[in-house]
């Protein structure tokens, strides 16, 4: 093997014991001589294995209730020196320092404590210093010393133990101290992220679980997925997710977010942006009513609901090719007639907040925002025209508005008694946008007399309330805010039309 090296001596001081003892007794079958502490020691001690403690060999008992155990130059000695260095091996010869082939160390449960709640003393306590520092000290010195830095090291290290004995070659000390190095900046960002709460000057992302994903957006790209996904979902049927999938995922989900605490709601979507989406007394007529905005492009989509699918819901939906059902529960019923279908992905989504911040990388760097979580509702429209909205139609604005929230700028959502007609998705002039959603609604047979029109961004120029109102389409929602207003106003003033501002701009790139 390439620069071989024999362990000779271990140092052993872990917090979690699961899957430690058949390493130990490996070791001890291969007469590697064990150094350990606290816990650990006891544990080494009831397996009959022989140890020896730690204080014995740096003559400096445990203190500070245990804050200091590890920290002195006849352990760091033992780790940090370098064999081939004849000015290390004086200085070890020099103090009668015993060299340190192998550290298994963990780290105090610092991101546990913090999920559990617990008060800021214990989440302190929980910050490990003697550990970080061996796991530190052995990766740096690779080249002589095994560092295992974690339990998820230990499957690995003990098949080494059976393949090779107490023997490891450079590639593989290198690799757990790569593993090493990246449990010790992990456990850094979550303690920075704490201490910061969640406010920094600096970008420091680690998510630990990732899921390779088939490919990226395209097929000649690769793609991975960083998160955890079992916390979001808990997933009853079907392939993977691909990296396409949970990007629409995302957007479904929050979009239907804001009708969370809504009337049954159903949602389709594909690429990124809703298709249909209706709200209705029962999730059957949701869903139809959804269905029924555009049926072609439906076919292959993400469909999303806000409340439990039943049997009736999931017959229809059965005759649909769809990608992905999302919703936060199922029938007995519904889920077996789903699962029919080999490759539908059938997701619970399980009642978690999403992330409040916003990562994408641009240029050479990244963009960083919180996420859009406004949402307006009655309170925050100001009436600007002579005519004032009905009760049924401000429903109808709210409705929209938060459509086209979550609709690729730029963007005009059409709609009418709590149900999407057609939505312009990302357009580079705004009065395209609303052309095409016009022709949409037409060519699937709406009548767009009495329906609402909303739109993320202001209006310039009076050219989309004339269009509108050509259309019979009297009541607009917009954020407000041109030098301009007062021409969409006026155009509204005259032609008996109703126009609220929410001085909230909702742009989506």
């Amino acid at each position: 093997m390439t620069n071989s090296k024999a362990i000779q001596r271990a140092l052993i001081s872990v917090y979690y014991k699961d899957g430690l003892a058949p390493i130990v007794q490996k070791l001890h079958e291969n007469n590697v001589e064990i150094l350990s502490t606290g816990g650990t020691l006891a544990f080494i001690k009831e397996l009959g294995v022989p140890v020896t403690a730690v204080e014995d060999v740096t003559q400096f008992p445990e203190i500070l209730g245990g804050r200091v155990k590890t920290l002195h130059p006849a352990i760091f000695g033992g780790i940090l020196n370098r064999r081939d260095l004849p000015a290390d091996q004086a200085h070890m010869a020099e103090h009668k320092l015993g060299p340190i082939d192998l550290v298994i160390v963990d780290l105090y449960p610092f991101e546990e404590t913090l999920k559990s709640g617990a008060s800021h003393a214990d989440i302190i306590e929980k910050i490990d210093i003697g550990g970080i520092s061996l796991i530190r000290a052995a990766a740096k010195n690779f080249n002589d010393v095994v560092i295992i830095p974690s339990v998820h090291q230990y499957g690995q290290f003990l098949d080494i133990l059976n393949q090779q004995g107490a023997t490891t070659n450079l590639d593989q000390r290198k690799s757990f101290a790569a593993e090493a190095f990246h449990v010790s900046s992990h456990y850094d960002t979550l303690i920075h992220h704490y201490f910061m709460n969640q406010e920094s000057s600096y970008l420091k992302i680690s998510e630990e679980k990732q899921s390779p994903l088939r490919y990226g957006e395209n097929p000649h790209q690769k793609g991975v997925f960083f998160g955890d996904l079992d916390a979001l979902f808990t997933k009853l049927h079907g392939k993977e997710l691909s990296y396409n999938n949970l990007l629409d995922v995302d957007a479904a989900v929050r979009l239907m977010n804001e009708f969370k605490h809504d009337q049954p709601t159903f949602g389709i979507l594909k690429h990124n942006n809703a298709c249909g989406l209706a709200t209705r007394n029962t999730l059957k007529e949701a869903y139809e009513t959804a269905l029924a905005a555009d049926p072609v492009s439906a076919f292959g989509g993400i469909l999303i609901a806000n409340t439990k699918i039943d049997i009736e819901t999931a017959t229809l939906i059965n005759d649909l090719f769809c990608e992905v059902l999302i919703a936060p529960s199922y029938s007995d019923e519904a889920i077996a007639l789903l699962q029919s279908k080999k490759n539908r992905i059938i997701l619970v989504q399980n009642d978690i907040e999403l992330p409040t911040t916003l990562v994408r990388s641009a240029l050479n760097g990244y963009l960083v925002q919180d996420a859009d979580l406004a949402t307006e509702g009655p309170e925050n429209l100001e009436v600007k025209t002579k005519v004032a909205p009905s009760a049924d139609e401000i429903q109808d604005l709210l409705f929209a508005n938060k459509l086209v929230k979550h609709t690729k700028s730029n963007t005009i959502i059409l709609a009418k008694n709590g149900q999407l007609l057609a939505s312009g998705t990302g357009q580079t002039s705004r009065v395209d946008a609303l052309r095409q959603a016009i022709h949409k609604a037409k060519s699937f047979g709406f009548d767009l007399n009495g329906a609402v029109m909303a739109s993320d961004a202001f209006f310039p120029f009076p050219d989309c309330v004339e269009i509108a109102h050509n259309e019979n389409i009297n009541a607009v929602i917009q954020p407000g805010g041109s030098v301009k207003d007062d021409l969409s106003i006026t155009y509204c003033d005259a032609n008996q039309m109703s126009m609220v501002f929410t001085g909230v701009r909702h742009f989506k790139h």
